[in-house]
């Protein structure tokens, strides 16, 4: 798979990890656009990665984390599916590192919610809008790293690390 052009973005993290990520707007434009959007209006700023699976996902960008009320969720558009059984020709792969789009059963339904794979996950390919990947091992350790933490419920949410996995900041490179 060759890539025309590639957006760099930076998830900066309250606890001073950083995941560095390559964007491909080529293969998911709408998906991209969202994202970068998102980012420059500063919407992740504070967000939480509420769903982390050692082996497979660590997934955030919906919910705020609030030690008195728990997740509480920040609404966004919901934008087109860019995938295969979608209709949308998008090569890109599921692997360790790969950034997705998070959504429900509806292909039509994501929005803000992505997540990073821990590990490679075929069974997604052609289902979720893959549009990007860890620029680096580095940035690959550390999703790795979360995708370890401790986890538990909180009333219907299964997968919430015990410890915030807090967003300082997303940005952008123009």
């Amino acid at each position: 798979m060759e890539i025309n052009k590639i957006i760099k973005a930076k998830i900066e993290f309250t606890d001073g990890n950083v995941i560095n990520l390559e964007l491909y707007p080529e293969y998911a434009p709408i998906s991209v656009s969202n994202f970068v959007g998102l980012c420059k209006a500063h919407f992740y700023d504070g967000l939480c990665f509420h769903r982390v699976i050692d082996g497979f996902m660590i997934q955030g960008g919906g919910f705020v984390w609030d030690d008195r009320r728990g997740l509480l969720q920040k609404e966004s558009s919901q934008i087109k599916g860019e995938f295969k059984s979608n209709g949308v020709n998008n090569p890109i792969k599921h692997v360790k590192g790969t950034i997705s789009m998070a959504r429900t059963m509806v292909k039509d339904s994501a929005s803000s919610q992505f997540f990073i794979c821990v590990a490679d996950t075929p069974h997604l390919d052609g289902e979720y809008a893959a549009f990007g990947k860890c620029a680096d091992e580095e940035s690959v350790k550390v999703a790795v790293g979360y995708g370890k933490v401790k986890t538990g419920r909180w009333q219907q949410f299964s997968d919430i690390p015990f410890n915030p996995i807090v967003i300082k900041t997303i940005t952008v490179e123009d």
